[in-house]
């Protein structure tokens, strides 16, 4: 059984409406949802159609929210309310957002299409709807599945969360090169449910369909609990002949794909670069560890491997690339089993240390002939010591690697900084990408190493005449994994009746030069079949081909070159209507507007180095602040702080100093918003409470508190009062993340996204964590460790959130942040009755007895209470 599988995902959340629960004619009911995908040629043209019917007497708000793929585009959506259609509009990105910002102040709305999870994006709008009224909604969105690993794979999340009467996924594949493989598989179908599944299959296509009843949904006879709750999976491969690929020709366009089999693997030449700095400690580096042992033991016999680990220093493990010999592998296996965490990151060092070491193993003519060399590199964080400007960093490695060896880099969890990593991976002819910080994260690191672990082409040139094509995609391709698939897709010149192309390629073995023609009119007739297509399919794949290739290159491009390329994607974006990076969608409600705008992968940032300008060096286990440097131009030269509190634990966005210009256009607060402290913590040995006030850069995410020992991350943001407005939480065991804004509660349990508004009281336990909502006054997270997160919601006039974490002296010494830092190794000294001093590590903090106000009491019960202040700028 081949062990490489494909990965590029269809996701589907279905209708969820979060509602007081009641009997079911006097709720909101689903009573029709009905996914539609037609999969043409690789390209996946999605419509999910849900009615639903208010069957309360009074109005209700249904919550309409779809998980669709990150790489997917919207195209369309649009609500139809007692029989008037309510579109969305697609937009360049400014003119939508003046748009919402007039509908804001109107007191209207919002909302947003946002990331959820790995490869997910969460599309959500709500609607009122009166009493025995009807709402349809109907969302589209197209994708191109890439092929990984050998398979293309549809994966739809079905969770309608009630009894649906009229409930359908039909799936049509039409693949004219034939279907070689197709297989389906569920998380939730039982014997009951066999039989609403059916599968009909020909040379050139599919038909798949599940259907369930009302009775085969239920989960429990006589109850409205349903089955539906889990993925539905379609996987699929396409049959291939020894030629030059395969060309596709519709109304002007055509799309050419090539993904030969049965050719030898070029023998490749690896330098494994893994951070164990601090940050890495706890489950990131046992998960490493086990990835690599399993990635060494992947190593086929003709590579040639090496290790570099890095922190504040760079260890080479031997002084040449071994080759993987059994002995070897073993070897490289027990070094690993012997890494520790500690120290900071030399990201700049350890990178050209990776280079020289492939250099010099060149020069001497110690490598195999026509073999692949690539560097893979595993950080979690900043670099932290030695060069620590990206920009520079960047540019080092570009310069130093001039294009010889293939550089890819796996950012794990969110502390580091992707578009970084990303640039620096593009411009060494790799790519990025992130490692999330779940239970397979050892699974996810050696799924990305089989991606890249079989070349079998190099230097491939897809060439077509001049007169014949017109607007092509990229067409020069540096390396071709077995399992994956080149594309290439573009518009036909006018009075041309074949289409030539040669490729070019070079292989392990020899020289590859394939040749095909492909008559224009016989192709078209391919596609005569409706049914199985939609429209001009192979020009809206061409338009969503191009975007993509034009986005990758503005993420490696500066100045003028990346705004020519951002012109480009929005013309292209408005034209066939995508909502792209570049365009937002405007969805109009009957008295509200909402935006939709598509998030990058850099939007999960803590924080992005690139756009702060901060500064500080980090000595011994202090922080020390220093000036802000000019470079030889004139700019900033920008430094994040690092510390290393507790066990060795380093971490690296969470101190950042603010702009000296943004720190003077500090405003003066109201006096009723001033009187509350950003933070109240209390010491164990402390009678007196420690109040913070902090003074920090708006909207921009600071790590309050880390401890990896207990699995726990939390984040937050300060608002215009310069109190925090938005607190983000992640625990490791359970897997959860809970987002707490002034305007709602987001629940994120492994993928399945819940929201809670503040005007409503909740509760629930999800695997050992409990989460308790007092209505207009607190949020209650208490974990398994005993450990109880309490965030304070202050609304109007204060409109702020406090927070405070209960049974602290559980946390493990290995706690930082801007928060956390006071929990570690402390001791708190008199000085006298009005100031005290506060030393953790080797750095002291000066307090002074103030009187504040305690917003852990009911809001309104003006009752004062004397505490230790400061004020800290992160």
């Amino acid at each position: 059984m081949d062990r490489h599988f494909f990965v590029a995902w269809l996701f589907f959340s279905s209708l969820q409406v979060f509602v007081e629960p009641v009997a079911p004619e006097n709720a909101i009911e689903i009573y029709s949802l009905h996914v539609d995908c037609k999969v043409t040629s690789r390209y996946a043209h999605t419509v999910i159609t849900s009615r639903v019917v208010n069957r309360a007497n009074e109005s209700k708000e249904a919550l309409f929210e779809v998980e669709l793929p990150k790489s997917a585009f919207i195209t369309n959506f649009s609500m139809t309310i007692d029989g008037e259609t309510y579109p969305g509009i697609i937009k360049e990105k400014k003119s939508a957002q003046d748009q919402y910002d007039a509908a804001v102040s109107q007191g209207q709305s919002a909302g947003l299409v946002k990331s959820t999870g790995r490869k997910l994006e969460q599309f959500r709008v709500s609607v009122n709807v009166a009493a025995a009224a009807k709402v349809n909604f109907e969302l589209t969105y197209e994708e191109l599945l890439k092929r990984k690993l050998g398979k293309y794979e549809l994966l739809i999340k079905v969770k309608p969360k009630q009894l649906v009467k009229h409930f359908q996924i039909d799936t049509h594949i039409f693949e004219p090169q034939g279907i070689s493989a197709l297989e389906t598989e569920s998380t939730f179908i039982t014997n009951e449910l066999n039989n609403a599944l059916t599968k009909v299959q020909n040379e050139t296509k599919a038909h798949i369909s599940f259907k369930p009843t009302i009775d085969q949904q239920r989960k429990t006879p006589g109850l409205d609990d349903t089955l539906l709750d889990g993925d539905f999976l379609i996987r699929y491969d396409v049959k291939r002949s020894e030629t030059a690929g395969d060309i596709q020709i519709v109304n002007g366009y055509f799309v050419h794909y090539f993904a030969p089999s049965q050719m030898p693997a070029f023998p490749k030449n690896v330098v494994f670069v893994i951070d164990t700095s601090g940050s890495m400690g706890g489950k990131k580096i046992q998960q490493t560890k086990e990835a690599m042992k399993r990635i060494l033991e992947d190593l086929n016999p003709e590579d040639y491997f090496s290790l570099v680990l890095f922190s504040r220093t760079v260890r080479v493990w031997t002084s040449s690339l071994l080759q993987a010999t059994e002995d070897n592998v073993e070897r490289a296996k027990r070094h690993v089993e012997t890494i520790s965490p500690g120290g900071t990151t030399d990201i700049n060092g350890a990178l050209q240390k990776a280079i020289h070491s492939l250099d010099k193993d060149t020069t001497a003519e110690l490598l195999p002939d026509q073999s692949i060399s690539m560097i893979i590199l595993l950080t979690d964080g900043q670099p932290t010591t030695g060069e620590t400007n990206i920009d520079k960093i960047q540019r080092n490695i570009r310069e130093a690697n001039e294009g010889k060896y293939f550089l890819y880099c796996l950012g794990f969890g969110f502390d580091v900084s992707y578009t970084f990593l990303e640039k620096m991976a593009l411009e060494n002819g790799g790519v990025a990408r992130r490692i999330y910080e779940d239970s397979d994260a050892a699974l996810q690191l050696q799924g990305f190493y089989q991606e890249v672990a079989t070349p079998i082409l190099k230097e491939i040139e897809m060439k077509y005449p001049d007169n014949a094509v017109l607007e092509i995609t990229q067409n020069n391709f540096k390396l071709l994994f077995d399992g994956s698939e080149i594309v290439v897709a573009g518009k036909l010149g006018n009075d041309v009746d074949d289409l030539p192309v040669e490729i070019k390629a070079k292989g392990h073995a020899s020289e590859l030069t394939l040749k095909e023609e492909a008559n224009i009119r016989e192709k078209e007739q391919v596609f005569q079949h409706q049914k199985y297509i939609f429209g001009n399919f192979i020009e809206r794949l061409w338009a969503y081909l191009t975007i993509q290739q034009l986005l990758e290159k503005s993420a490696s491009a500066d100045g003028k070159q990346q705004e020519n390329l951002e012109a480009q994607v929005l013309n292209i974006s408005l034209k066939f209507g995508f909502v792209t990076p570049l365009t937002s969608m405007v969805v109009t409600k009957p008295d509200a507007q909402e935006v939709a705008n598509k998030p990058t992968e850099a939007d999960n940032e803590n924080v992005n180095t690139a756009s702060h300008r901060t500064f500080g060096i980090m000595k011994s286990s202090r922080i020390i602040g220093g000036s802000d440097p000019l470079d030889n131009s004139g700019s900033y030269v920008g430094t994040s702080w690092s510390a290393q509190i507790g066990n060795g634990f380093d971490f690296h966005p969470q101190f950042l100093l603010t702009d000296f210009q943004d720190t003077g256009n500090v405003q003066s607060l109201p006096d009723a918003v001033n009187e509350y402290p950003s933070f109240i913590l209390q010491l164990t040995h402390e009678k007196n409470p420690i109040c913070l006030n902090i003074n920090g850069q708006l909207q921009t995410p600071i790590t309050l508190l880390t401890d990896t020992d207990k699995g726990i991350q939390v984040t937050g943001k300060l608002g215009e009062n310069r109190k925090f407005v938005e607190f983000n939480v992640i625990y490791q065991t359970p897997n959860v993340q809970i987002n707490v804004s002034m305007g709602e509660i987001i629940l994120n349990d492994q993928g399945n996204v819940n929201s809670f508004p503040w005007t409503k009281n909740a509760s629930l336990t999800t695997r050992g964590l409990s989460f308790l909502i007092e209505k207009e006054r607190s949020l209650s997270l208490s974990g398994p460790d005993g450990i109880t997160i309490q965030v304070y919601y202050m609304k109007n006039p204060l409109n702020f959130l406090g927070l405070h974490f209960k049974n602290s002296e559980l946390f493990s010494n290995n706690i930082a942040g801007l928060f956390g830092q006071f929990y570690s190794n402390q001791s708190l000294q008199i000085h006298s009755n009005r100031t005290k001093t506060l030393t953790v590590g080797e750095q002291s903090y000066s307090f002074t007895r103030q009187n504040k106000k305690d917003y852990r009491i009911e809001q309104g019960a003006n009752v004062n209470f004397t505490c230790w202040s400061l004020d800290i700028t992160p």
